[in-house]
């Protein structure tokens, strides 16, 4: 599977590749690995952005595009109202830095061989001089 990330490198930490209410969102599900709905992710998530807020159809279809990445499992329950999923970190948050940082080592191999393999000879060489 082809994994797209987009890198911002005016950010840090995970908003490099995140929006803020994403970020929220996986902060969300790692901190309750037994299961949340995205009921309740949305709610949290509105509550972390106040007084900004984001749909909840945004939440579901993030949430659910993690799921097909692999970086969150689910599970398709019934409830009052109907079916609804259940959400678990498939990665927790070292896994899915550890995840990023493949895809993006990956995509600068197939599109810059030499000089990434220059750049991380470089690099290999500051880190065992200290």
């Amino acid at each position: 599977m082809t994994h797209h990330v987009e890198y911002n490198t005016s950010e840090k930490g995970l908003r490099t590749i995140l929006t803020d209410w994403q970020e929220a969102a996986l902060r969300i599900i790692w901190a309750n690995p037994g299961g949340i709905d995205s009921w309740t992710v949305w709610v949290m998530v509105n509550e972390y952005l106040k007084p900004k807020t984001i749909s909840r159809a945004s939440i579901i279809n993030f949430l659910e595009a993690m799921r097909d990445a692999d970086i969150l499992d689910g599970v398709e329950v019934t409830g009052k109202g109907g079916l609804r999923w259940i959400y678990t970190p498939a990665m927790n948050e070292r896994e899915f830095k550890n995840f990023i940082i493949s895809i993006l080592i990956s995509h600068l191999l197939r599109n810059f061989p030499n000089e990434i393999r220059l750049s991380m000879t470089k690099l290999n060489n500051i880190l065992w001089e200290n």
